[in-house]
């Protein structure tokens, strides 16, 4: 190899992820896509407490996410009410499960999706081994998870919380007019020229 070449210049199609970075944290906005994991969840709640820190104008969050570890879910719909700046949760692509959960953390006028988002909202799931005291255990606490989750939805939709617990029993899939009705979001928007909340 000739060492006196001069290297190829970097793509301009291809920013280096600090200048991402650089460019969301100014842009106020964060990303949640994918599978909610704890290492998601550490990397989201670490932005919104920066930009909560940096200004009290709104955070915009865009949410698609077939949902994923629920009390990872649980610290970014906490964090996103505990901070002082307001949060704007935008829908797009499809809001899921734990996803849904903290999508909810918004208030309603801050809930919105774009036209192609589906949602869907079910009960807790998940496998239970090991002795039969050790699965009992588990099952209490998945019976305490549903009736919190139901408790969520009913809360920040208006819904009563007995429908909710039977909405929930099987998967409950919505269309962004669907979720408008149920209560899950308080309109579609198209451009974030309409994003803009009194």
């Amino acid at each position: 190899m000739n060492t006196s070449e001069t290297p190829l210049p970097t793509p301009a199609f291809a920013p280096h992820a600090s200048y991402l970075d650089e460019k969301s944290f100014k842009a106020r906005t964060l990303l949640i896509f994918g599978t909610i994991t704890d290492a998601l969840a550490a990397d989201v709640t670490r932005r919104l407490i920066a930009l909560d820190a940096d200004s009290a104008a709104p955070i915009d969050v865009l949410v698609s996410s077939p949902g994923g570890h629920l009390e990872s879910g649980d610290a970014i719909h906490d964090i996103a009410r505990f901070i002082s700046a307001p949060v704007n949760m935008i829908g797009t692509g499809w809001v899921g499960s734990a996803a849904t959960h903290l999508y909810l953390a918004a208030p309603l006028a801050r809930r919105v999706c774009l036209p192609n988002t589906r949602f869907l909202i079910h009960q807790p799931s998940g496998g239970s081994a090991g002795p039969a005291s050790d699965i009992a255990i588990q099952a209490r606490e998945m019976v305490k998870a549903r009736e919190r989750i139901a408790s969520t939805i009913a809360r920040q939709t208006g819904r009563p919380l007995a429908q909710v617990l039977s909405d929930i029993e099987r998967d409950r899939w919505m269309s962004a007019e669907e979720a408008v009705t149920y209560g899950l979001v308080s309109r579609i928007i198209e451009h974030k020229t309409q994003l803009v909340v009194d």
